[in-house]
């Protein structure tokens, strides 16, 4: 004679919940996709910032999210020097070349430290994802710190991410937290769409590429954990001094080798969720 299974308290059923939470997605988005490095230095916000125009450019509807709270960088690549409106309620993010932004340095003054624990890093990053008006996104692309703490859980954990790419320069020194960063999202579920080697060489006056930085590093890390590659881009000047004078270079000059690669990145995006 069979037993019948005992039916679940509303108590035991409410703390299996607690065990398996939701996570929530943006409101106003589609898909959340984190450019992380987990090792500063490397270009990450640089290729965040042109990443998502070239979405832009692709007939995207692109967010851009500055989560590096202690390291703003947005504000300045875009040259955003005005602070978000709010109803009291909510922020309206900040548009610029198309994109709808939004960043702590547009709520501080660019010389003012944060020097938050990290409880407040975490509510900072709940208000961008849950108290900010994104409209229509097919995209948002969020800057991640680097790292792999506060911010890098909060996301995972709580927020629903699509997809994560990391950007690293070829050195050792920067690989080894690649290394962690993989292991990182690999351990909370969270998909790397592939790994980016960023200033990979620089081409010399006399046309020869001299890779500084060492050479291989990155697509062997990727080849070692399974990982897509997803190519090289260049030291060129001139992304550097773009973004100094907030135009990044996808912007100001969309036929330029740099914005190509940027571009050739934003279709594949686009036709893997679109």
């Amino acid at each position: 004679m069979s037993k019948e299974k005992p039916e679940l308290s509303d108590a035991m059923k409410a703390q299996m919940r607690r065990k398996t939470p939701e996570k929530n997605p943006i409101k106003g988005t589609k898909f959340t996709l984190a450019i992380s490095s987990a090792k500063g230095g490397v270009g990450k916000s640089t290729f965040a910032t042109n990443l998502a125009l070239a979405l832009k450019k692709v007939g995207c509807k692109v967010g851009l999210l500055d989560a590096d709270i202690y390291g703003p960088s947005v504000p300045k690549m875009l040259g955003i020097n005005e602070k978000p409106k709010s109803d009291g309620q909510k922020l309206d993010p900040l548009v610029k070349y198309g994109v709808q932004c939004m960043s702590i340095g547009f709520l501080t003054d660019q010389q003012t430290p944060m020097i938050w624990r990290g409880p407040m890093v975490t509510s900072a990053i709940k208000t961008f994802t849950q108290k900010v008006n994104w409209k229509d996104l097919d995209f948002i692309i969020v800057d991640m710190p680097p790292g792999t703490g506060d911010t890098q859980l909060t996301f995972s954990q709580d927020i629903k991410i699509d997809g994560a790419i990391i950007v690293s320069t070829p050195q050792e020194v920067a690989l080894l937290d690649v290394i962690r960063g993989i292991k990182m999202f690999d351990k909370l579920g969270v998909k790397i769409l592939g790994l980016v080697d960023n200033m990979s060489f620089f081409i010399g006056d006399d046309g020869k590429k001299y890779k500084i930085f060492g050479e291989g590093g990155v697509k062997k890390t990727a080849e070692e954990f399974q990982k897509k590659f997803l190519g090289e881009i260049p030291i060129n000047s001139k992304i550097g001094k773009c973004g100094d004078e907030g135009k990044p270079i996808v912007e100001l000059d969309t036929n330029h080798e740099i914005s190509k690669i940027y571009i050739d990145f934003a279709n594949t995006i686009k036709s893997t969720y679109l």
